[in-house]
């Protein structure tokens, strides 16, 4: 019997923790009389990630205050809040909407970093149990690296300028490791002028980055194994444009025989 009631006990108690919850996300929040005060208990229930109560403040704060500067803030925070819960499509329609109806709004920049980042945000997952990342599809990658590259043509003097490089250069590190695991696996069949094209294209596509050295020492062999010595020499040739002064520089010019 104890135990009877003690279990209808903890079925109430688990019943009326939902009850309050479902409650805590349903009906209308208690709306305040101004914007500025409807924004901050947006804000404020993002912050405990009560999205929806977050999103019904926002929401409010654009239909009632439509010629407010808040209406225009509220626009973002709608995009802020697909951010925080990562959803990832949706914000960055929201921020690249606003960019449209908004150009010259002093938090323009802001809404067209928030969408680059969505990229980065959405990267392959690097979770130990799954595949490694260069296994998997680089779309949102190349997207990023677009996306930030446009960014810092278009607002070289934002805030967000710096960041937006860091992401770019990270970008083409990932993208550039991609095409040196893709050009690895084909070493290993013996697939050389499928080698030499994967390293021609990330020394393109991705200069500058710590791949360069080991691919383009990985072309020259791979030139050699294609019985070309004319391109060989020629990517010899690249070691001593591209990395001059340094050990690698010395190495080509050895091999180059001078």
């Amino acid at each position: 019997m104890r135990s009877a009631v003690a279990f209808l006990t903890a079925v109430l108690l688990f019943a009326s923790g939902c009850a309050s919850l479902t409650s805590g996300q349903a009906g209308e929040p208690n709306y305040a009389s101004s914007a500025e005060e409807n924004l901050r208990l947006g804000t404020e229930a993002m912050e405990n990630k009560d999205f929806l109560k977050a999103q019904k403040y926002f929401e409010y704060v654009r239909a009632k205050f439509p010629y407010q500067d808040a209406a225009r803030e509220a626009e973002l925070k709608l995009a802020d809040v697909d951010f925080a819960r990562e959803a990832w499509p949706e914000a960055r329609e929201q921020y690249e909407s606003f960019i449209k109806l908004h150009p010259t709004h002093p938090k323009v920049d802001y809404a067209a970093y928030r969408s680059a980042l969505t990229h980065v945000e959405d990267y392959p997952s690097e979770f130990f149990a799954l595949p490694p990342p260069e296994e998997k599809d680089q779309g949102e990658i190349r997207a990023a690296l677009l996306a930030m590259e446009d960014f810092r043509r278009q607002y070289p003097k934002s805030e967000y300028a710096d960041e937006a490089k860091a992401n770019a250069d990270e970008a083409r590190r990932r993208l550039a490791e991609h095409e040196l695991y893709v050009a690895r696996f084909y070493q290993k069949r013996e697939r050389w002028k499928a080698v030499a094209q994967r390293l021609e294209s990330l020394l393109r596509r991705y200069p500058g980055t710590q791949y360069e050295e080991e691919a383009l020492f990985d072309l020259h062999a791979a030139y050699v194994k294609l019985n070309d010595p004319k391109k060989a020499e020629e990517t010899l040739r690249q070691v001593l444009r591209r990395l001059p002064g340094t050990p690698a520089a010395e190495r080509a010019q050895r091999m180059l025989g001078s």
